[in-house]
């Protein structure tokens, strides 16, 4: 009786002293916010790029959090997420030893925390006819302040950056200026009474340069200017379609004296195309830099895009939906990693993109950033309107990863070594790039006309896509309460964002960024769905050719006998229509066996992973359990 008490105090007493040392863990946790990050891609700890900004900081930074905590109708979701932003509001804090200084006001209805609120431009989301709820933050240092307005739970993973390009412009409140090339409406346009006899509506900015303008002064500039401003630090060029020799020239200059570009090339810009309506005739959709890209070295065809099975895209077409591989839906596989502006992404989308080929030219350095698989191969642009069965006929895999995307680094050499072009007689009317009111017109500059090679190393951004920028593919825009909120689909706008804040000197947000893709491809599934396309594939286009012929001849039988209706078909020829057409519908119903068997392999593989997935290990823990209390027993029977 004794032994058992004795055993009973004792476990009480360890009970108790476990409690204890949790509970005081948990005061000393709360004290010095001391957490371990146990995610693959440390989701939850400040990045090196948010840490590099914070070193930087000389002046105190203020962040005004706003939220409505003391709302009970703030629904749980909106509630957690407060509190996930609140604990990353202490990272920065605690990190930056002082420099970030956190307010959290609660704004009340008729309270002095919603005044400041509205004063910070704050905007109170509609919960009914009542409610408002706030979830905002204004960030402020000295005389420049910046707002986000809402927090939106669906930006989740672009919240650290969000934060971190806030407290980075308004410490450095300078803007750099980048300048715009274009023969797409990448700044937007107003509807005019001509284009409205087209059908053409008026369109917003494209998302990306909307939110550059965060921390840059963007400026357009004509694909005929003759010159670019000095003060222009990055040049960005989308799907320059027409653009003159002269303003290849004023490009090399601009490369010669030590500015950087980015430029989007492309075989074939459906944006393009769509925007050219069915009022617009026949096109020529595809954009180069013809001067300047053989002077690196640099091939780009503007009649061949790349075709990758391994990153084909599923297209909804004419109610089918069918495997598409010159929409590439690139995953990690290929994109490089190991680069700071590869390291940004995980994923992209990208429509009809071309292939970058050529050694670069003496003195220039080549990064491979996306490429291809080695199952891709070059496929004429002529065959994109045709669909999928069709660009897998004409695809034959060259087994070489095409480079989609490149960077040239180095001490970059003259495209035009005799001088300024002639005058075209297609833009005579070339002029330098308008020059903003208030500004004094730059003078050129008479020694970059003489130069052949540049004196400071430079940085080009090339990449064979243009499409992959524009609003409808990098992601959607949704209403959230009353605010619109563009909710990123995959890495396309990080992409061209981090790429354009790389060259302009900020490279501290691409680190950040790199984080913010939580989408995570099941690699081994499409290699899976790759190999049963492939097994059935040649099955698929032997009933369609056969299906096509048969059509074909019962379509030239019927034909003869309506230019001669006087003429009435023998029975040998009707009973050959009548063959034709119980042919036509045999193939037809052969095909749609095989196309059900297709989907039936494909829909079973992911089912077997997504079990396999799911219960795997719920079943491994069950049989160690079962294992060790069988070894227990026996071990106490042993006894």
């Amino acid at each position: 009786m004794k032994g058992k008490f004795e055993a009973f105090l004792y476990s009480v007493a360890g009970v108790a002293a476990v409690l204890v040392i949790l509970v005081a863990i948990n005061l000393l946790g709360g004290f010095f916010k001391v957490r371990s990050d146990l995610t693959q891609n440390k989701l939850y700890t400040l990045s090196a790029g948010t840490k590099k900004i914070l070193d930087k900081l000389d002046t105190p930074v203020e962040i005004r959090f706003y939220f409505s905590k003391g709302n009970a109708s703030v629904p749980v979701p909106l509630r957690t997420y407060a509190q996930q932003v609140e604990d990353l509001l202490a990272e920065y804090q605690q990190y930056s030893r002082g420099k970030i200084k956190v307010v959290k006001l609660d704004p009340k209805p008729d309270s002095d925390a919603e005044d400041s609120a509205n004063l910070d431009g704050i905007e109170g989301q509609n919960l009914n006819l009542t409610d408002k709820i706030y979830l905002g933050a204004a960030i402020s240092c000295l005389d420049s302040k910046t707002t986000l307005p809402y927090l939106s739970p669906d930006r989740e993973n672009l919240l650290e950056y969000d934060l971190s390009r806030a407290i980075s412009s308004v410490a450095n409140p300078k803007k750099s200026v980048i300048g715009l090339m274009s023969a797409l409406p990448v700044m937007g346009r107003e509807a005019q009474p001509m284009m409205m006899r087209q059908r053409q509506q008026s369109m917003e900015p494209w998302i990306f340069l909307t939110e550059l303008k965060e921390n840059y002064t963007v400026r357009e500039i004509p694909l005929t200017t003759a010159l670019i401003d000095d003060d222009v630090s990055v040049l960005v060029v989308v799907h320059p379609n027409g653009i003159s020799d002269q303003a290849q020239f004023a490009i090399d200059r601009f490369l010669l004296r030590g500015g950087r570009m980015v430029a989007l090339l492309d075989p074939y810009s459906f944006v393009e195309a769509r925007m050219a309506g069915p009022y617009g005739g026949p096109g020529k959709y595809s954009s180069t830099l013809s001067k300047l890209l053989p002077a690196w070295g640099i091939q780009f065809s503007d009649t061949k895009a790349v075709a990758d099975p391994l990153f084909a895209t599923q297209i909804q077409r004419e109610n089918e939906v069918q495997s598409d591989p010159t929409i590439l839906s690139v995953t990690s596989a290929g994109i490089n990693k190991e680069d700071a502006l590869g390291a940004a992404i995980d994923d992209l989308l990208l429509p009809f993109a071309g292939a970058f080929t050529g050694k670069p030219a003496e003195g220039l350095k080549e990064d491979i950033l996306v490429k291809s698989t080695k199952q891709a191969g070059l496929i004429d642009t002529s065959l994109l309107e045709a669909g999928g069965d069709q660009v897998r006929r004409a695809l034959k895999a060259d087994h070489v990863s095409y480079p989609i995307a490149i960077r040239l680094s180095g001490k970059f050499k003259t495209a035009f070594p005799q001088g300024a072009p002639p005058q075209s007689k297609d833009h005579p009317e070339a002029a330098p790039s308008p020059t903003p009111a208030g500004r004094a017109s730059p003078s050129p500059a008479p020694k970059a006309e003489a130069l052949k090679e540049a004196k400071a190393d430079g940085v080009v951004l090339l990449i064979g896509d243009s499409d992959f920028a524009y609003d409808q593919i990098a992601g959607r825009a949704q209403q959230v309460m009353t605010q619109s909120v563009f909710i990123p689909s995959n890495g396309n706008l990080n992409f061209i964002q981090s790429g354009i804040e790389q060259l302009a000197g900020d490279s501290n947000l691409i680190g950040i960024r790199s984080r913010s893709s939580g989408n995570r491809p099941f690699v081994v599934v499409n290699k899976m769905q790759a190999a049963a396309q492939e097994k059935y594939q040649s099955k698929i286009d032997e009933l369609q050719d056969n299906l096509g012929q048969t059509r074909q001849k019962l379509a030239s039988l019927q034909t003869g006998k309506q230019t001669d209706q006087k003429t009435l078909l023998s029975p040998e020829q009707q009973a050959e229509i009548k063959k034709f057409q119980e042919n036509e519908a045999q193939i037809s119903q052969e095909l749609k066996q095989v196309r059900k068997n297709l989907r039936l392999e494909i829909d079973s593989l992911q089912n077997a992973w997504k079990w396999i997935d799911i219960a795997a290990m719920p079943m491994l823990v069950a049989v160690v359990g079962l294992l060790l209390a069988y070894l227990k027993r026996y071990r106490r029977a042993a006894r």
